[in-house]
């Protein structure tokens, strides 16, 4: 669970709670504590000492009836009482949920988050049929409508840091990219059929702060089904409105023209 490359400062303490944290994250049922010895190459007996300290701290829990650890939600709030997100969140809940109902299509909000896109807010529409995006995905910012209206609105040292950081799999032009980005920053907003599943197309909308700078996407996947009574364009209109207030409620601009 920890990473390969060479670290100047080690903490074998803090590394063994955060790889149990890490791999209980990675499932939904839950591991025993051999399992967790096992996957994580300890011992039972270190491991038995995290998992008392990680479950006195409440960010793991045992099952009922069983012997398999779980997360608790704790992980979840902590990250949400960052100012950012918690202010986004705040904000967002209460006109994505009006936006979810008025389309009848599903929305998520996403942040930038160690070159990756990180979904913090997802709300459901009312429909029986719905393409969600399951709250704390990462997804690769090329890959994802929300990481490129965010990469349109960051500077060009910034942008130049994050494809040095994160350089883009072959086959995909750097200059094809740059080009699509002046062209998201021009309107303001990016309508395009989706890069990991066919026939949805997202709508995508950045929210920009007071220095210009995107540091959210609003994301609409949009999927048409029969008796729609919504069209594609209208969900633009509604979703780029949706993202206008919350750019202003962080005293930003307006999208496109900053």
């Amino acid at each position: 669970m920890t990473d390969a490359k060479p670290q100047k400062y080690t903490a074998p303490a803090l590394e063994k709670g955060l790889d149990i944290l890490e791999l209980l994250s990675s499932t939904d049922t839950g591991l025993s504590l051999s399992e967790i010895a096992r996957v994580l190459g300890r011992s039972v007996s270190e491991i038995f000492r995290m998992l008392v300290v990680l479950q006195q701290r409440g960010y793991i829990a045992q099952n009922h009836g069983s012997d398999r650890y779980v997360l608790t939600t704790l992980l979840f709030e902590v990250a949400h009482r960052t100012p950012l997100i918690h202010r986004l969140t705040t904000a967002a809940g209460p006109l994505m949920r009006d936006l979810a109902h008025q389309t009848n299509q599903s929305v998520h909000l996403a942040v930038i988050s160690d070159d990756a896109v990180l979904i913090i807010g997802q709300v459901d529409p009312p429909a029986r049929h719905v393409m969600s995006v399951r709250l704390g995905t990462r997804v690769d910012m090329w890959r994802a409508s929300s990481g490129r209206v965010m990469m349109a609105y960051q500077s060009e040292e910034e942008l130049a840091d994050m494809l040095r950081r994160a350089p883009l799999p072959d086959g995909v032009d750097v200059a094809r990219l740059r080009a699509e980005l002046i062209d998201i920053r021009k309107r303001g907003h990016e309508v395009v059929d989706s890069f990991v599943i066919k026939g949805v197309v997202n709508i995508s909308v950045p929210i920009i702060d007071h220095t210009g700078h995107a540091v959210a996407a609003l994301t609409m996947p949009h999927i048409e089904r029969f008796g729609d009574t919504v069209s594609l364009a209208d969900c633009c209109i509604q979703a780029i409105d949706i993202a206008g207030k919350l750019t202003r409620s962080l005293g930003g601009g307006v999208a496109g023209r900053g």
